[in-house]
């Protein structure tokens, strides 16, 4: 149920030039043009605030016949980062007819050089904590290796592969090569809500368009396409995805249309609420 945490951000068979396959080489820095494509990107992704109405889309046989719930997604430009916060409420019902509540809290801060990495996670079921973690992470250079350090849940070091990418390097890499026509391609990711380290993610971009109509102006006039991201444990014996998301994501980062696959069952998440933060000169 971690994976709750994160729709932000799939294929097995990879086409992708090098730089962008992740965990199997060890040489994963862009080309020039590449890395500008990759910086500017990176630097456009917008400060805002969305909030997601989830809803249970399919069932899978399992223990699960309802969910609803709700997600708040705040990204906050400070100068020389980026500060995410991310609550979600969600209820779930079992087959005996029992309510369970499960909620998390997630920080973040990002520099962005995309080179290190604040972050806190808390989660609950009903009252009781579940799990936690925080610490802080750092990477070498870019398309380096690097370490994380854990306060919680004990203190603890773990090593982190060549081409990690932290989550909003990750949301930028993909929207780049969304734009570049490519199709496919893998990169490990920290987002620091376990206790492991990195995990290996699997994109597919199944579609990148032109702007067209849409009920958020800010949206409408900025290219978007679809995108389906499989996240696997970094274990050999890892063939079926922990967790797995599609979306709609716009150039500047904001997702929408979302659907959360969990195994026994999918949630839809909805964009209801949107607001773009004004322009920050730093």
């Amino acid at each position: 149920m971690r994976r709750l945490l994160l729709f932000m951000a799939t294929a097995l068979a990879f086409t992708a030039e090098p730089w962008v396959i992740g965990w199997a080489e060890p040489q994963t820095k862009p080309p020039p043009a590449q890395a500008d494509l990759l910086t500017r990107i990176a630097h456009n992704l917008a400060a805002h605030r969305a909030l997601y109405r989830l809803t249970l889309d399919t069932t899978h046989g399992g223990d699960v016949i309802g969910a609803s719930g709700t997600m708040s997604y705040e990204v906050i430009d400070s100068c020389d980062g980026w500060a995410v916060q991310q609550r979600l409420d969600m209820v779930i019902t079992n087959r005996d007819g029992q309510d369970v509540r499960m909620a998390s809290d997630y920080a973040t801060w990002e520099s962005k050089d995309g080179l290190k990495m604040r972050f806190r996670m808390r989660q609950t079921t009903d009252t009781a904590t579940t799990e936690e973690t925080s610490g802080e992470a750092a990477l070498e250079r870019p398309g380096g290796a690097g370490q994380v350090h854990y306060s919680l849940p004990k203190p603890a070091d773990v090593k982190l592969p060549p081409g990690t990418l932290f989550p909003m390097w990750h949301t930028a890499t993909i929207i780049a090569a969304a734009e570049e026509g490519k199709k496919f391609l893998t990169r490990p990711l920290f987002d620091g809500t376990s206790d492991t380290g990195a995990q290996d993610t699997a994109i597919t971009i199944t579609s990148w368009s032109p702007p067209s109509p849409y009920r958020i102006a800010a949206l409408a006039a900025l290219p978007s396409g679809r995108v389906h991201v499989a996240f696997f444990d970094r274990t050999p014996d890892a063939e079926e995805p922990d967790y797995e998301v599609g979306m709609r994501y716009w150039e500047n980062g904001v997702a929408d249309d979302l659907e959360m696959d969990f195994g026994d069952f999918v949630m839809h998440g909805e964009l209801t609420d949107f607001k773009l933060a004004p322009p920050r000169h730093c």
